[in-house]
């Protein structure tokens, strides 16, 4: 009992700190709480929760090996810089006509949850993350079976969850001192957070495709 607790509080632990560190998932959960209200960093979650479900299904089948495979990390960075690269691009092309009020009647367009899919498809980092250390913290909570696991995803889903329920709320309940001009700051940081994480992971994508190739 003591090993399981200990395995889910860990796991819970490491997930918050890691979704501490500012990201793409981050920028967006910011940007976008102002007008698809609180439940917007857990319907993000929800997404990044699934794909990591069915990631870890995938590396207890013997999939560990390939995400470690440089291919698998170039292609991730290039093709996952470029999404993120459009994103922030059409959020810059967005701030001249943003404003608070027309944000808040707007009908919000696109899916959330998708959207949480894709932003950790997006992220090499991410898939080479659940190579290594998701990989290793699952090889010690499979000696206890399938509660191990349970444990383990149990307390990182928590973690990440917590976080950005946090960052949610404090951004939806903060909106009553936000103005227009205080908006457009903070996407346009938002939006340089996305462009800065795009070029990174672009370039440390050519740069292992030229070593490796």
């Amino acid at each position: 009992m003591f090993k399981i607790l200990f395995i889910g509080l860990s796991s819970f632990l490491i997930a918050l700190s890691g979704a501490m560190m500012p990201g793409p998932l981050f920028a967006i959960t910011v940007s976008e709480t102002p007008r698809r209200g609180w439940l917007t960093g857990p319907i993000l979650v929800a997404g990044h929760g699934v794909l990591e479900l069915s990631l870890l299904l995938l590396i207890v089948s013997g999939l560990g090996s390939f995400l470690q495979m440089n291919e698998t990390f170039i292609v991730v960075a290039l093709v996952g810089g470029l999404f993120l690269f459009i994103m922030g691009l059409s959020m810059f092309r967005s701030l001249p006509e943003l404003s608070l009020q027309n944000e808040f009647n707007r009908q919000a367009k696109g899916s959330l949850f998708l959207s949480g899919i894709l932003l950790s498809l997006a992220n090499p980092y991410w898939s080479f993350w659940w190579a290594t250390i998701g990989l290793g913290y699952l090889v010690q909570a499979m000696e206890i079976g399938v509660i191990g696991i349970v444990a383990f995803f149990t307390g990182h889903i928590l973690g990440d969850l917590a976080w950005y329920s946090g960052v949610s709320v404090g951004v939806y309940k903060g909106k009553k001192v936000l103005n227009d001009s205080l908006y457009r700051k903070i996407v346009f940081l938002c939006a340089l957070i996305l462009m800065g994480f795009s070029f990174y992971f672009i370039w440390t994508g050519i740069k292992r495709a030229k070593y490796f190739f």
